[in-house]
């Protein structure tokens, strides 16, 4: 009987577990423990003075240890807090960037509008005179519609466009003809009559879809930009599941239960830790690089011979040509009239703080973001240098980590050994930001084309609530309703069945005059 107890006793001393940094099977002092544990903000009289048995733990391994069950719940809250506040400090700096390039572009394009309204200005007054003078409000009104516009107020382009060319034209026919009195009935007529006698030549039809293509492009690539950084900021608050605060406290904090607290993660550890954790985060890849895709392209298109610059601060020159052409085929004394101002006016360069290609850069930069998530979070814990591999913390204990290493998504954590995931219930927060990237992309590749999609509130709140990176009313949810914008009808006929002008002793210049002129024009084209 004795030499059994002898043998028992042998046989439990050569399998006993090794435990703390330098491996002996002596229960040692939780000094260290103490000192961490309250440095995290806890109280001490928990915490045991030595080492313990550790049947009572749920996430770290059952060895000796210095955390008792109440402590390990502690700081696996903790883990999961930190972890929190590092996705949302990564979040934060993305949104910084996509901040400081919405800023940058926003500026710059009204500041382009700014001196395109001044250039008009000044360049009328001297080359139109009275003629400006006492019509500027038309103009003014215009660039105030355009501004309105950026901002995402309820503003549809193409009536805003219409309205500017038929009242210029109301304006300039009442000018040309101040000797006679003409009523409102009679310049309705002449208005509805525009597509037929073409009073501006070709420039309505050569400016008005380049004013659009700008524009609407300009304006999806902000609130583009804006929705990004809407989709980080929401997705970095997202709460980290309860499986995923396990794995964390097993990786971050149960060294420290052990008496280990030097051990660093294994590399590949850390990975399926992270990988598990933020598997949905890193199913928005796809429709994320599709996104910054379609805004790199956006972004070319305002470079160039027909960039953002050119359009915009060549729109005077393009209306005073019109005029010109206006006046010229009204009255042939005017048809002397030539604009010199205009004609010389220099096209600025692009303002120092925006560049095309810095934008594209910062945005293939941020493409790979949601799959680099967890290497960008291991990097500064995971064990390094010589032999790292053979001496990390695997979770267990010091040694190597054996597992290979998960892909990216959700789909691929099925097999995950240290994240317990049900891969047939996504997040459903994350699923609503992966539409809305689509929504958005779609937008944008709209608007490649010269189309606008409408902007408004939601009343399902997809974009959800919080400051954002929203300025002004910039940050709105869709309404999928898409204008024509791709030839905009700038003039209408009027219906036949409507007595369009009323007889007036008044008119002098009787409305039948523009019907004859609209008829001989027809005949002559032929």
């Amino acid at each position: 009987m004795d030499s059994f107890i002898i043998a028992a006793l042998a046989l439990c001393s050569l399998t006993a577990p090794a435990y703390g940094d330098k491996g002996t099977s002596k229960a040692r002092s939780c000094s260290d423990m103490r000192q961490f544990y309250n440095a995290k903000g806890f109280p001490l009289d928990t915490v045991p003075q030595s080492e313990i048995s550790g049947e009572h733990l749920r996430i770290c391994p059952q060895g000796y240890t210095c955390c008792t069950s109440g402590m390990e719940d502690n700081l696996a809250s903790l883990s999961r807090r930190e972890m929190e506040g590092l996705l949302k400090d990564a979040g934060r700096a993305l949104q910084v960037s996509l901040t400081g390039q919405y800023k940058a572009f926003d500026g710059y394009f009204l500041d382009l509008l700014n001196r395109s309204e001044v250039a008009l200005q000044e360049t009328f007054t001297q080359a139109w005179g009275p003629l400006y003078s006492q019509n500027a409000q038309v103009f003014s009104d215009l660039y105030t519609e355009l501004r309105r516009y950026c901002r995402s107020a309820n503003v549809n382009l193409e009536e805003v466009l219409n309205d500017f060319w038929t009242r210029l034209l109301e304006k300039l026919f009442n000018q040309a003809n101040r000797q006679y009195l003409i009523g409102e009935d009679y310049l309705e007529c002449v208005s509805k009559q525009m597509e037929t006698l073409r009073p501006f030549g070709d420039t309505p039809r050569d400016l008005t879809p380049k004013i659009t293509r700008t524009f609407v492009a300009a304006r999806t690539f902000i609130q583009g930009l804006v929705a990004s950084g809407e989709v980080v900021r929401k997705v970095s608050q997202v709460q980290l599941s309860h499986e995923c605060m396990r794995a964390m406290m097993r990786m971050t904090y149960c060294p420290h239960c052990r008496s280990m607290a030097s051990a660093r993660p294994c590399a590949n550890y850390c990975s399926n830790v992270m990988k598990g954790c933020l598997a949905n985060q890193a199913d928005l890849n796809t429709e994320w690089r599709n996104l910054a895709d379609t805004l790199m392209q956006v972004a070319n298109r305002f470079d160039g011979p027909s960039g953002v610059d050119v359009v915009i601060l060549s729109l005077p020159n393009g209306i005073s040509e019109a005029m010109s052409t206006m006046m010229e085929n009204i009255d042939t004394v005017n048809s002397k009239v030539r604009i010199g101002a205009h004609k010389t006016m220099n096209l600025m360069p692009l303002s120092p703080y925006f560049q095309v290609s810095d934008v594209t850069k910062r945005l293939r930069d941020m493409q790979p973001y949601w799959v680099s998530l967890p290497s960008i979070l291991c990097a500064d814990r995971v064990a390094t240098g010589a032999g790292a591999e053979d001496k990390c913390w695997n979770g267990m204990n010091r040694a190597r980590y054996l597992p290979e290493v998960m892909g990216d998504g959700l789909a691929s954590q099925i097999n995950n050994p240290e994240v317990e995931i049900d891969i047939t219930k996504p997040d459903m927060m994350i699923r609503q930001q992966i539409m809305q990237l689509k929504v958005m992309t779609h937008r944008l590749k709209q608007a490649l084309n010269g189309k606008d999609v409408d902007f408004q509130d939601t009343s399902d709140d997809v974009s959800g609530s919080g400051s954002g990176m929203c300025a002004d009313d910039v940050c709105r949810g869709p309404r999928m309703s898409v204008p024509s914008t791709d030839r905009p009808k700038l003039y209408a006929y009027p219906p036949e069945n409507k007595k369009v002008v009323k007889g007036s002793a008044s008119q002098n210049l009787p409305c039948i005059t523009i019907y004859l002129l609209s008829l001989v024009t027809l005949l002559l084209r032929r």
